[in-house]
């Protein structure tokens, strides 16, 4: 009886927890034109991510899909990292000064993003990770 109760206590924690499953943040975004283009006229948009529920993330990088998946390697559009604490958020806007995160390579500031490019966000809050991909229209 109790090598049964023990066998179904394991199934239970195998397959009806998370304990094993590997934990992921959940990221989304919106485009909203919020500011006006002082060259051109027209409207910059803004683009704002989100993620499931508040966290210290510790990287961010931001790269195009399509060099990122033939060269694993490419240089980052945004990457920040943190050597320390960096303030809980839950949401950002793309290339925001994010309270104790600092870019990768000193001096570097964000590149725009290209309209109908596909693009993936890599968010890393610890051993926590996500991903997600995006596209200006």
């Amino acid at each position: 009886m109790l090598v049964f109760a023990a066998v179904l206590a394991v199934i239970y924690v195998i397959y009806f927890t998370d304990w094993f499953k590997p934990k992921t943040i959940q990221i989304f975004h919106t485009s909203r034109n919020l500011r006006q283009r002082q060259q051109r006229g027209g409207a910059l948009p803004s683009l704002i991510f989100g993620v499931s529920r508040q966290v210290r993330i510790t990287e961010i990088e931001v790269v195009p899909l399509a060099r990122w998946e033939t060269n694993k390697n490419v240089l980052p559009l945004w990457h920040l990292q943190s050597d320390s604490n960096s303030v809980p958020i839950k949401s950002f806007f793309y290339g925001q000064f994010i309270g104790g995160l600092h870019p990768a390579i000193k001096g570097t500031h964000p590149e725009l993003p290209e309209t109908n490019v596909v693009y993936r966000i890599f968010i890393t809050a610890g051993k926590v990770k996500g991903e997600h991909d995006f596209e200006l229209k």
